[in-house]
């Protein structure tokens, strides 16, 4: 008899099977990255930040698409962070400072973009570094390595760039929400050329929403939002309209299911899971067939707003709390 096959070890709840390397070779060889002349958008940069007080240290292809990069020291000063970022974590802060200033080594280059502004006294901004840039000011640095991206684009890319401190729901929503507003007044590009930028339609409608109510409880909405949102296919300056509206509904909703959560509460219940409770109730698309077509926004929101009336708190006892589990109303 053949010998049978050792069945394979299955992974642990929740985790992810490691993708394999690529079975063929992309991008350049080391070699390569500085095989040929920068062209004339680059050696430009080259003169600027060396009129700007800056020392240009390399000037490179990055290893993975080819495209030109530029790694200089810049002096400190002119350097700030995006308009529409988050706030900074002063906790990540103090830890980056301890860090630095213990090792006695800056290693880590922030990203940079040149943005030569005419109210502006700082000629670049980072879309990936803030924290860093914060330290090693308090540190007393005069200067900072980065790499400087010549197109001006990748100030805007804050969400694909930034790995230096993970977003929570409501700083990732609200940072799209600025960077659209931004865009909206520089050029006619529609809503879905950012994709990139955006990452997802819902956080351009949750972000209006916390900028509305700061303390809105956006992880409970964001399942089903993230169902019935698709980028606009129209200029951001008129698809902003849109976007209010939906706001504007969401919020209006949820006036609606605060007042069951209060009811549940009324009746004693307790859990930090009410408000996530009450919209997994409603929810249109839970119990939704798979081959069912999909639902509009507003669609959804007004079965949700039908199934939020007709809610009964009574009917709710604790044991369903339990069994629901869920996101946390204040996991922002």
């Amino acid at each position: 008899m053949g010998e049978k096959k050792s069945k394979k070890a299955p992974l642990p709840k929740g985790s992810r099977q490691r993708r394999k390397p690529a079975g063929a070779s992309t991008g350049l060889a080391a070699s390569d990255l500085q095989a040929a002349a920068p062209p004339g958008e680059v050696a430009e940069l080259h003169r600027a930040i060396e009129g700007d007080g800056g020392k240009v240290l390399a000037m490179y292809r990055e290893p993975y698409g080819g495209r030109w990069m530029v790694l200089a020291a810049l002096p400190i000063e002119l350097v700030e962070p995006t308009p529409f970022q988050r706030n900074l974590s002063e906790t990540h802060v103090r830890k980056l400072e301890a860090v630095i200033g213990k090792i006695g080594r800056f290693l880590d280059p922030i990203i940079a973009v040149r943005t030569p502004k005419p109210d502006h006294a700082a000629k670049y901004w980072t879309p990936n570094g803030n924290h860093r840039l914060s330290a090693m000011r308090t540190l007393g640095a005069k200067s900072i390595v980065a790499i400087v991206v010549p197109e001006p684009s990748a100030a805007y890319q804050i969400l694909a760039l930034n790995t230096e401190k993970a977003h929570n729901l409501r700083e990732k929503a609200l940072e799209v929400i600025h960077m659209y507003k931004e865009l909206a007044q520089l050029d006619a590009a529609t809503e879905d050329n950012y994709a990139l930028e955006f990452e997802e339609p819902a956080f351009i409608t949750l972000g209006l929403c916390y900028e509305e109510r700061p303390r809105f409880s956006g992880g409970a909405y964001h399942p089903v939002l993230k169902r019935v949102e698709e980028f606009l296919k129209k200029p951001l300056h008129i698809a902003m309209s849109i976007r209010q509206q939906r706001a504007k509904s969401v919020l209006a909703l949820d006036d609606l299911i605060v007042e069951q959560v209060e009811a549940l509460k009324a009746k004693g219940l307790a859990s930090p899971y009410l408000k996530s409770f009450v919209v997994a109730r409603v929810n249109p698309i839970r119990f939704r067939p798979k081959d069912a077509p999909p639902l509009s926004f507003d669609e959804a929101l007004d079965r949700m707003s039908q199934a939020t009336a007709k809610f009964n708190p009574d009917k709710i006892k604790m044991d369903d709390l339990a069994k629901s589990g869920g996101v946390s109303d204040d996991s922002e």
